[in-house]
């Protein structure tokens, strides 16, 4: 049996989701599965949209022009520290 053929990786997506979804049900029946807050949502939302636009900046290849030099200093004085939420230079 080759080492691509067995695992979780290998199975039907559809398969897959089925074990990640009894798996879900079991740690929220269990109490031990994480629930998001809305501060915790937005965090999480804020960073992806940053890393995103900063992908994105970076394929379209304006990394020579003043407004990407512009939009990565706001995006610097943006990030902010989780724990002690002070700007990061």
């Amino acid at each position: 049996m080759a080492k691509e053929d067995r695992g979780f990786a290998s199975m039907d997506r559809a398969k897959q989701r089925e074990i990640a979804s009894k798996g879900g049900k079991a740690a929220h029946q269990k109490g031990t599965a994480h629930e998001w807050t809305s501060e915790e949502a937005r965090e999480a939302g804020r960073k992806g949209g940053m890393a995103s636009h900063r992908r994105r900046s970076e394929l379209t290849g304006s990394q020579g022009t003043g407004d990407n030099t512009q939009n990565q200093a706001t995006s610097e004085s943006m990030s902010r520290d989780d724990d002690s939420n002070e700007q990061i230079r």
